[in-house]
């Protein structure tokens, strides 16, 4: 029981953290949202992820693993077809210039909003769990 509450609050955290960062990803509802959001996809990584990871097994071998990354961009789409109220659209990156180093201005399409959305997304709970195990 603990370890699902635990997964409902890093998922609802981590979809909040989303909504800053990206101005494409779009919660309506508040806080009753983000909890019904962190429950779906605590279900969702439950039931729905290690069908996927079998079903893209071939991919994840002819790729050496980087297709399960896809497998969260699968997720975060099933997500925003179970929750009406989250919404992933196109956005506009502002661009990023640091010490020589400049990232363009950059129209990014829906299909690309999920692919950075669900990156963001694990690396999101990826630092997460990792805080709680130190």
């Amino acid at each position: 029981m603990r370890t699902v509450v635990r997964n409902i609050v890093f998922y609802s955290f981590s979809l909040f953290a989303l909504t800053l960062v990206f101005p494409g990803v779009k919660i309506a509802g508040g806080f009753e949202t983000y909890l019904l959001g962190g429950f779906a996809l605590s279900i969702i990584f439950l039931l729905i992820k290690p069908v996927l990871n079998i079903l893209t097994l071939p991919l994840n071998l002819v790729t050496l693993g980087a297709f399960s990354f896809f497998t969260n961009v699968i997720i975060l789409y099933l997500l925003t077809l179970f929750v009406p109220k989250i919404k992933i659209t196109s956005f506009i990156f502002a661009g990023f210039s640091y010490a020589g180093f400049t990232i363009p201005r950059t129209d990014v399409n829906q299909f690309f909003a999920f692919i950075v959305s669900g990156f963001a997304l694990s690396a999101i709970i990826t630092f997460l769990t990792w805080l709680i195990k130190k």
